[in-house]
């Protein structure tokens, strides 16, 4: 390969990795990227668990033997059989400089290298029908993070001194990718998520809500929201400090986690204050409301706290059209008003009979508009 084509095949890998939408994606395009730029079969993209003592495969890309993934769940191997990364991590890079690149073949262990050294690399290439292979350590904020893996099958040309020099460059590239990677989605986690409780913010709600009333109105998918207020927390803040405020806020947060894992894939939410939510998508009215009443249940246990004041809404339930995510928010919004103006101690449930009278009738009840500092969510949707 031309150094002019080798220059387009690094730019074209870093291109692809910085167009990635996530870590998934970022680990795709850097495995083809290497493949295509270094004229391989196959390619595949390691990290080094350290805690683990392993390599864990990350992606698979090209002509996948039998048994490979793209993305597998644990394809691994014991670093002790890969030795050559905790090697080049204590021996050669405590000197400086970079570690190397190096060429396997199926035929045995390149010159140069003790006798059964890298057997197992040797062993998968012919278990597999490759011919040979080059291996690039990937460095990442100086240390060894993993390996890039670019093979060919029996019968090509095997990779050159040249080739795994051209590796070399390849992963340093792709160091920087994975880079970037990590802190775009470090970035997008902190502003989709709420710093105190590390449950999901406003934000993250505003979006999913918006895509789950997408999905009823495309499919019927049933959409259930539960908006909760916690009581009690001013009087916490006032008596006992903000300290111990903002511990009952992560306790009651924790509840609310450990409840809406009885929903499969829900949502829990800070919205702000004391102010939280669950959303779930998919599963029963019934299993909702179920859900919500342990929350009662157990917010009501917590030290300092006077419990929580709940309201439901669902789409399964008749409460009427629901052709916008602010309409679904306002009703469970009004039942949990309600739920607090009763001191209700289990949810209130938009559309459904409640305990002391014939029907709750939600939908008509006026938003408390007066509190727009605690209700913006609501302004971010259209009617």
């Amino acid at each position: 390969m031309g150094e002019d084509r080798r220059l387009v095949a690094v730019v074209a890998l870093a291109q692809g990795m910085a167009a990635a939408h996530g870590s998934r994606e970022a680990w795709r395009a850097a495995a083809a990227g290497a493949c295509r730029a270094l004229g391989g079969s196959f390619a595949a993209l390691s990290v080094w668990e350290r805690e683990l003592g392993r390599l864990k495969v990350l992606v698979n890309v090209g002509e996948l033997a039998e048994g490979e993934e793209e993305f597998p769940e644990d394809e691994s191997y014991p670093v002790h059989q890969f030795a050559e990364i905790t090697e080049f991590l204590h021996e050669k890079w405590a000197g400086g400089g970079e570690p190397d690149a190096w060429v396997e073949t199926a035929e045995g262990p390149a010159a140069g290298r003790r006798p059964g050294y890298c057997h197992q690399r040797v062993a998968a290439l012919r278990r597999r029908g490759r011919g040979c292979c080059v291996v690039a350590p990937i460095v990442l904020h100086g240390r060894a993070w993993g390996e890039l893996y670019v093979a060919r099958p029996v019968g090509e040309p095997v990779f050159e001194r040249a080739d795994a020099d051209f590796a070399t460059v390849l992963a340093a590239v792709v160091a920087a990718g994975i880079a970037q990677a990590e802190r775009l989605e470090e970035a997008r986690r902190l502003a989709f998520t709420d710093a105190l409780t590390g449950l999901a913010n406003r934000r993250a709600v505003d979006v999913r809500l918006e895509q789950a009333i997408e999905r009823h109105r495309r499919d019927g998918a049933v959409v259930s929201l539960v908006v909760c207020d916690l009581n009690g927390l001013k009087r916490v803040n006032d008596t006992h400090g903000h300290a111990a405020g903002d511990r009952l806020l992560e306790r009651f947060g924790s509840v609310l986690s450990l409840c809406g894992a009885m929903l499969p894939g829900a949502l829990a939410a800070r919205l702000g204050g004391d102010e939280f939510c669950l959303l779930a998508v998919g599963p029963p009215a019934d299993q909702v409301v179920k859900a919500a009443s342990e929350l009662c249940r157990r917010a009501a246990e917590l030290e300092l706290g006077d419990g929580v004041a709940c309201g439901v809404a669902s789409t399964e339930d008749p409460i009427g059209p629901v052709p916008s995510a602010r309409r679904l928010f306002r009703l469970a919004d009004a039942a949990q008003y309600r739920a607090k103006a009763e001191r209700a101690t289990r949810p209130v449930v938009a559309g459904r009979a409640g305990p002391d009278d014939p029907v709750v009738r939600l939908a008509d009840e006026p938003s408390r508009e007066a509190d727009g500092e605690r209700r913006r969510f609501r302004g971010r949707h259209a009617p």
